[in-house]
């Protein structure tokens, strides 16, 4: 379905979805940066996890209370992580892979966490079968208000890095067959 590269260094493309959209492909912004800033595809509101009847749940969480289940599964979709697209996918060789962490002003200037810690984008996340590889961040908002992304603002960074695997390991055999969260099925 995709086109895989035959001579994999390392980098990153638009997906086809935003080919015209006059995003920017991850770039550093001083000679000796790490990371690879990632901007968003689209304008993007992240809302506070402090909206609704989520203060409710936790105080009856607290106090051993009864929660109803409405409001528990309205708290449940507040607390799940929001998925900034990107448009950009990246290519790697076969023992890398692209590191995904937060920018360190997001938490201070407008409330933003990666939930996991980083992100892990595996070498076989591009052009696979079933997906092109599009990046998003994942991210939770801790502020006090909804955080406006604006298309074109830095929200992340990605770092390339090699990695060893261990010794006598009984190679995996399955193929990569979707996107986001895909390899743990």
């Amino acid at each position: 379905m995709y086109e895989r590269r035959t001579h994999m260094t390392r980098g990153f493309e638009i997906v086809s979805t935003y080919a015209n959209e006059g995003l920017h492909v991850p770039y550093r912004t001083t000679k000796r940066a790490a990371g690879y800033d990632f901007e968003s595809a689209v304008d993007f509101t992240v809302p506070s996890i402090w909206k609704m009847d989520f203060l409710k749940v936790i105080w009856a969480i607290r106090h051993q209370k009864e929660v109803d289940k409405g409001a528990l599964e309205k708290a449940k979709k507040i607390l799940k992580p929001f998925l900034i697209p990107t448009g950009i996918k990246a290519y790697m060789g076969a023992d890398e892979v692209l590191i995904l962490a937060n920018r360190s002003s997001n938490p201070l200037k407008r409330g933003l966490v990666i939930p996991n810690g980083i992100g892990v984008i595996d070498a076989d996340y591009y052009n696979n079968d079933s997906n092109e590889g599009e990046i998003f961040m994942q991210v939770l908002n801790f502020g006090l208000t909804d955080a406006k992304i604006a298309k074109g603002d830095r929200i992340g960074q990605g770092i390339f890095m090699h990695y060893l695997t261990a010794d006598n390991e009984q190679q995996p055999q399955q193929e990569r067959q979707g996107g986001f969260g895909s390899s743990g099925k």
